[in-house]
């Protein structure tokens, strides 16, 4: 049945049209797209031909969730080869389930909302006494901050700022504290692609082998939706029997350390001079 729907709602869940039919123009109106680039898609192949009785051609929720993955890969930077490939590889029916996946698959891990401040405030809450260039481009490139207008920066990550405060506030220099961020990154870059290319290999690969049935695509759901809790809960684990490990060896080290009686001064020369003899 046909259902008149007015334009502007280009953002109405896919699950509210599901039994819904449309005209050309009606399309144009849900989707915010122009009935010219509706035509234009068509004829390239992006989207299958209406549903047509009488005289009027229907269309319907394949072609309403096809055009929102158009312009979702067209706001992502992908050209319309790159879109046409995708959706001929998508098959008939499917289409909905492909944008709800694509929208999953580029859902932030973070969710943290970013805040401005004025430079000479994020000197102070990071220990320098001024806007100090070299902190601040070392933060920038490890995505901490970023600069904006009117000498104000933004800071991408808050949690992270506050960690580096915190620091400071233990008699730790900020620079240390970038040092090990920098560290974290590399660390946490490696871990990521690990788990990305699980997913790939032991899901997303032997899926799209078998063509991608309609009947596997709540399994992929799934198993991305999952993997999001799973994998900060696998990191966070290892991270704290890591730390264990590493501050028992220290404590253990430093306990050895304050056993052992100093050397005299003069003593720890001569052991100097004399490893220093036994070397050459």
């Amino acid at each position: 049945m046909m259902q008149s729907t007015p334009s502007g709602l280009h953002n109405v869940p896919m699950a509210e049209i599901q039994d819904a039919e449309y005209t050309i123009d009606q399309l144009a109106g849900v989707t915010g797209m122009t009935v010219r680039n509706i035509r234009a898609h068509q004829s390239r192949g992006l989207l299958p031909p209406p549903a047509v009785r009488g005289r009027t051609g229907y269309y319907g929720p394949e072609h309403v969730a096809r055009i929102r993955m158009i312009v979702e890969m067209q706001a992502d930077g992908f050209n319309l080869n790159a879109i046409h490939r995708l959706l001929a590889s998508t098959a008939p029916g499917t289409a909905t389930r492909a944008l709800d996946f694509g929208r999953s698959l580029r859902e932030p891990w973070e969710d943290e909302t970013t805040e401005f401040v004025e430079a000479e405030e994020l000197a102070g809450r990071m220990g320098a006494p001024g806007p100090d260039p070299k902190l601040l481009a070392q933060a920038a490139r490890l995505g901490i901050i970023a600069p904006g207008a009117e000498e104000r920066w933004e800071v991408l990550s808050p949690a992270l700022l506050r960690a580096g405060e915190a620091l400071v506030s233990l008699g730790i220099p900020i620079e240390a504290g970038l040092r090990v961020q920098e560290k974290l990154d590399r660390y946490a870059d490696g871990i990521a692609r690990a788990f990305v290319a699980m997913f790939v290999e032991e899901v997303w690969g032997p899926f799209e082998a078998a063509g991608k049935p309609e009947a596997d695509w709540p399994r992929v759901q799934e198993a991305l939706d999952r993997l999001r809790p799973l994998a900060v809960e696998a990191v966070n684990a290892t991270f704290r029997r890591s730390m264990s490990k590493a501050v028992e060896a220290e404590a253990g080290r430093m306990i050895t350390r304050q056993a052992k009686p100093a050397r005299p001064p003069r003593e720890r020369r001569e052991r100097r001079v004399r490893h220093r003899r036994e070397r050459a």
